[in-house]
């Protein structure tokens, strides 16, 4: 415990409270680090690029439609209950989360259907719908993806990755429950039936990876899940991004909009602070930067030298797929559409290798439909509904014109839900609009227009991945989807949670 003279306890409050957190970007993690950095004695400020927050959380009104760009599934709520509780309050107070009752449908593409629940008789019934002697096989794959889950999630997640010899130490333990296996190979060790081997390892798509090549390490989504259940924020995703701020606000942080940070200024192998697009300089004692790692290390830093992380190493390095996003809102309402569905092509696995590998647009496509009015009547007009469609598609080393290709494409994925589950849907639209990888580039500085940074290969995980504490210059600190522990709602805020233990308090740096 710290000691002061009494003389100086005054003298040391004040330099507490002068201690400053910069954080770059207002994306969850972002918000995450800058309330616990708050909580910490530190004085806050959020630097955010765009007119409003939450980064690819950012939300988008039209016509009394309401668009949540990114991020739809909340898991492991207990990760909220915790910055709520730093700061002297209950989630409940400021958020209605409610846990779906349904997870996902998945449909094939000859019209069969498999859904995704918590409920563990449904989900073997599901099975049994399938391959009834996969319902015995089910069980086990659970039981595997919960010791994954306990390890990786519960152990290694939380874990700072700073040293070679943190990795070496994990790497018995990753080995012995299959970590070197992909995702699909360890579905399949348990799992017989092909259709179900590709409903429960679509997993790793939501957060940027190919099942194909992703560890099996993420296998832990199934159980976490499973354990948590999939929540949905009444009003949307955007209801959390505000409330968050709300909470920074309370404890005394600011935010500021329009704020587009073109570089991270050092002294003496130190981050001093930001240099804004307007050329207004902001000094700072510590640096906590949600960005992109690899736009990051490519843009922000300027001459100062690089250990690791050098242009080649960031180009060489295998990054996530694009996405290719399709906001668009109906006149009328189609009720047998659930919250949360993921539409599949005839094609699994040499579909993902057009896009991880190939690099090429294909010409047949899956895509996950989220309707949160089945939730949430208020997100659309009266007897309307609102619509995304999202679609795995190759990053910006494809070459793809997107500004040309864009509209076409866009006009495939209508007809495709047309045929499929949104009949008579080119009748019904009333407002649209889409994004792109090149998109993601521009307006989120995602290098090659990547939706979730590097892909999570398991030689582009933990200490093989950005760190959180930078390698590069000290008291800099790297948070979000690109870091450790990875992509996701789970995945990010306890990147937040691993970097603000790195950090010591505001008092201790006096």
């Amino acid at each position: 415990m710290l000691t002061y003279p009494e003389q100086s306890l005054t003298d040391h409050l004040e330099a507490q409270s002068s201690r400053h957190a910069v954080v770059i970007g207002s994306g969850f993690g972002g918000l995450a680090s800058a309330i616990r950095l708050s909580a910490k004695g530190y004085k806050v400020t959020v630097l955010e690029k765009l007119d409003g927050p939450g980064g690819r959380a950012y939300v988008f009104n039209d016509s009394g439609f309401i668009f949540d760009s990114g991020p739809t599934i909340v898991t492991a709520p207990w990760l909220l209950d915790e910055l709520w509780e730093l700061c002297g309050r209950e989630v409940r107070q400021d958020i209605d989360l409610r846990s779906l009752p349904l997870f996902y449908d998945v449909r094939f593409d000859d019209g069969s259907v498999f859904t995704l629940s918590g409920d563990h008789n449904a989900m073997r019934a599901e099975i049994s719908k399938f391959s009834p002697e996969d319902v015995k096989n089910f069980e086990n794959f659970m039981t595997q993806s919960q010791k994954i889950y306990e390890y990786g999630f519960e152990e290694l997640a939380n874990v700072s990755f700073d040293r070679l010899s943190t990795m070496l130490k994990a790497v018995p333990k990753i080995l012995s429950l299959g970590g070197y296996r992909t995702v699909y190979s360890m579905v399949s060790k348990y799992i017989k039936h092909p259709k179900l081997r590709i409903a429960l390892s679509l997993h790793p798509l939501l957060i940027g990876g190919n099942p194909f090549s992703v560890t099996a390490m993420y296998c832990l989504i199934n159980y976490l899940e499973n354990k948590w259940g999939v929540h949905f924020v009444m009003g949307g995703t955007g209801n959390l991004v505000h409330a968050l701020v709300s909470l920074l606000q309370r404890n005394n942080g600011q935010i500021r909009y329009d704020s587009e940070v073109t570089s991270i200024n050092v002294e003496n192998g130190k981050a001093k602070g930001v240099t804004l697009h307007s050329g207004e300089q902001i000094d700072a004692d510590v640096v906590v930067c949600n960005a992109d790692a690899a736009w990051t290390y490519q843009n922000l830093l300027g001459a100062s030298p690089r250990k690791r992380w050098t242009r080649g190493k960031l180009k060489r390095t295998r990054y996530s797929m694009g996405v290719f996003v399709w906001y668009f809102g109906t006149q009328c309402k189609y009720p047998d559409v659930p919250h949360h569905s993921m539409i599949l092509g005839p094609r699994y696995k040499e579909l993902l290798k057009d896009i991880f590998w190939r690099k090429r647009l294909s010409g047949d496509f899956s895509l996950y439909l989220h309707r949160p009015t089945a939730t949430d009547a208020s997100m659309a007009p009266d007897g309307c509904d609102t619509f995304y469609a999202l679609v795995p598609v190759p990053h910006l080393d494809a070459g793809i014109d997107w500004e040309a290709l864009g509209p076409e494409f866009r006009d495939r994925i209508q007809a495709r839900l047309e045929s499929t589950v949104l009949p008579g849907l080119s009748e019904n639209i009333v407002c649209s609009h889409y994004v792109t990888p090149k998109d993601f580039e521009i307006r989120y500085n995602s290098y090659k227009g990547a939706g979730f940074g590097p892909e999570p290969v398991i030689w582009q995980s933990a200490w093989f991945r950005a760190h959180n504490r930078s390698e590069e210059v000290n008291n800099l600190y790297l948070v979000g989807a690109s870091t450790h522990p990875g992509a996701g709602i789970p995945g990010v805020l306890t990147s937040a949670r691993v970097v603000t233990e790195g950090i010591p308090h505001a008092c201790e740096l006096v």
